[in-house]
């Protein structure tokens, strides 16, 4: 991932929408992204929540309820790892939706259902978008579609411009400023599940779903001490815990991390009944709970990180 400008100046930081949805406006940079800088000392930690979005901006138009559009959202995300600058970590947010949107896909994994024409380059259609889930979700699950009508590429190229290229931008300086501070990085790619993540998926499974999955692709985006020091931190805690079981990651941790560059990249879904309520996406009392354990494993990353340093 190449260099880019900062989506805000130094130092600043916009709030991240953690409440009701906004009722529509555009979504533009600064405001597709929120970048929140180190608090104290820099470390080389780049927390992103790109899921976390609550903005549904006018030109959605979709053909279904906004209380089923929020079932794609992770919501509250960014706020339950709010201490991480504290920390010394770089904590950055997308506001739009990944419904509408999604920067947790390449620009090429785009589905051609979708769209009322050609599209202007080569698209490779992944597993994802063959799902409806990709670049631009024509899917909500399999039996709702969110579109009673197909996308114009210029429409879809809009949200690129406005929303996709922003949080990449800003993710991007995030990553190459650590390297180039410290010759290395540590980056937190943050998400949350549904309680019903392996129906969702189509996948048959005898045991629960776990508190917290982390994914690292089948052990090539991170180190395997790291992800160990990140279970065991949270089983201390009392969690249960998965690698790989059901989410592996996608394209931000396959993008960044490259162990044998010292560049590690761990995905980490929450369970969200642990926070939140599903039906209704407020928090519960359980919120506060996890957001505390989050700050103690933030600190255990940190003790982590310094201890490589030396």
């Amino acid at each position: 991932m190449s260099a880019g400008l900062p989506s805000q100046a130094p130092g600043a930081a916009q709030p991240v929408n953690t409440g009701a949805p906004s009722p529509g406006g555009a979504c533009d940079a600064p405001g597709a992204v929120t970048v929140s800088p180190p608090a104290g000392a820099a470390l080389p930690i780049v927390c992103d929540s790109p899921h976390s979005g609550t903005h549904y901006p006018e030109d959605f138009a979709p053909a279904v309820p906004l209380a089923l559009l929020r079932r794609g959202e992770d919501t509250h995300v960014e706020a339950l790892w709010a201490d991480a600058p504290r920390h010394g970590a770089t904590l950055i947010a997308a506001h739009f939706p990944r419904t509408y949107i999604d920067p947790n896909r390449s620009l090429d994994d785009l589905d051609p259902e979708l769209l009322d024409g050609p599209w202007p380059s080569p698209i490779a259609p992944g597993p994802k978008s063959k799902l409806g889930f990709g670049l631009v979700w024509r899917q909500l699950d399999a039996r709702t579609p969110i579109y009673a009508r197909k996308l114009s590429p210029e429409e879809v190229r809009g949200r690129i411009e406005r929303c996709w290229k922003p949080y990449h931008r800003a993710l991007a300086e995030a990553v190459d400023q650590a390297v180039r501070d410290f010759g290395c990085l540590w980056h937190l790619n943050l998400h949350s599940m549904p309680d019903d993540a392996y129906a969702r998926l189509g996948l048959a499974s005898s045991a629960p779903l776990a508190d917290f999955v982390l994914g690292d692709r089948d052990g090539t985006t991170c180190d395997p001490a790291f992800v160990a020091l990140v279970a065991d931190t949270l089983r201390d805690l009392g969690y249960r815990v998965a690698v790989n079981d059901p989410y592996k990651g996608v394209e931000l941790i396959g993008r960044i991390g490259r162990p044998e560059l010292r560049r590690h990249s761990l995905q980490i879904e929450i369970r969200r009944p642990l926070y939140m309520d599903e039906s209704t996406r407020e928090r519960h009392a359980g919120f506060e709970r996890v957001r505390r354990d989050l700050d103690t494993l933030l600190d255990h990353i940190a003790a982590h990180v310094r201890e490589q340093l030396r």
